[in-house]
This record gives C-alpha cells, structure tokens and sequence, in this order.
C-alpha cells in the first residue's frame, strides 16, 4: 500500500488519523510542525500528504509551497480553516483536496484511496474472487460455477465498501450515511439484513461482526 505523511500538530488527531489508517495497509509518519514534515518528506518516498494549516514552526501553506516545488505528490489539507480565501490560497498553491474539521475518519480515508487511485498509487476494485465465487464490482453480478448469483447493487457497494477499508471496523451508522445518505430514513438492523444476504450468497466468512460496533472485512493469514 501507500506511504502516508500525517501532518497535524494535535497529538490525539495525529495519532487517530494514524490508528485508522494502519489497518488499510498503509505506513504512516506522524510529524507535528512543518519543519519536521518537511525534513521527513526529502528523506522518504512519500505517496500523501495530510496537511494542516495553523502549524508550528512553518504553516502549512508554506509546507505546500516547498512540496510543490519538488513534487506533484497529492496533498489533501486537513484544517479547522473553513474560509474561502483560505482554501483558494490552497488550491492556487496545487493542492489536490480540502476538508475542514471537525471531519469523517470514513471519509477521509476514502478521499485519501481516491486521491492514490487518480496518482495510480492504488487500483479501482473491479472483481474479486472468493473460492467459486466471482464479484465484478463494474458490472455489479456475481456468478459461480452455477452461473449468475441473484445479487443487489446496494449489496455489492457494501462488499466494495468493507474491502476499501480493509481491517477497519465500520459502524453501522457510517456504513448507512456512506451508502445511502445521512438523511435518508434507514434503520440500523437495515446493515445487518444486507450483511446476512451477502455472506449467505457468496458464502463469505470474511466480513466479521465486531460486536456492539458494526463490521470489517478481514481476510485471515
């Protein structure tokens, strides 16, 4: 997976950011002020940025400047600065997204995975293979050896969402606001039904329930 650089001066944000990355595969390096980030982008291969703005020692537009003079890394900013002169500043200097605090860790990480996949870092999921199993998550069927599984779009973009977030737990209500909007009027025992219907017609034991949570996709060694 991908090589991530967490810039963010706030030591339970850094080190949250951190922890629900590490499961997807990815190696992050924390830094904690801008000096710092940029010391350690010239001494590693880094693939992302994560990048706050109100920084110790050099802000974090600054910290863009300098990447973008070397580099066309992605560099997604994370900041509590939600104006828009700010975040036009940003753009102009090349960043690649914006998102302003408070935030979705879901989100983020989805931002992040579409942010590698446009710099080729990541692939697009497009099918999968369990046993006898065949997803095609572009054409959105399944089959086995008996031919077409009766299978629903929604069913497959759940599947495709846990394998995105492979290692994470997603807690219903996340799974719910991901896939059909946080305003739309689905129960939580909604989740549940789909997840019964996907492991009983793919015959999957990889999506395991974390009790009192919600769900992941895990694969065992």
């Amino acid at each position: 997976m991908a090589t991530l650089l967490i810039v963010e001066d706030d030591l339970k944000t850094n080190e949250a950011i951190c922890e629900y990355l590490k499961p997807a595969g990815h190696t992050v390096i924390p830094a904690y002020d801008g000096e710092k980030a940029l010391q350690f982008f010239k001494e590693n291969r880094v693939d992302l940025v994560v990048l706050d703005i109100m920084l110790p020692c050099v802000s974090g537009l600054s910290v863009l400047h300098e990447i973008r003079q070397v580099s066309t890394t992605p560099v997604l900013m994370l900041t509590a600065i939600g104006d828009e002169y700010t975040q036009v500043m940003s753009f102009d200097e090349q960043a690649d997204d914006y998102m302003t605090k408070p935030f979705s860790m879901v989100l983020l990480g989805k931002r992040i995975t579409a942010l590698l996949r446009r710099s080729g870092q990541t692939a697009p999921l497009q099918k999968v293979v369990f046993g006898d199993v065949e997803v095609d998550f572009s054409g959105y069927t399944a089959s086995d050896t008996n031919g077409k599984i009766d299978i629903m779009p929604k069913e497959i973009d759940l599947l495709r969402l846990l394998m995105e977030h492979k290692g994470l737990v997603l807690t219903r209500s996340q799974i719910l606001d991901e896939l059909w909007g946080a305003d739309c009027p689905i129960i939580d025992r909604t989740v549940d039904t789909y997840i019964k219907n996907l492991r009983k017609k793919l015959g999957l034991d990889c999506i395991v329930t974390v009790k009192g949570i919600g769900y992941k996709y895990e694969v065992q060694p």
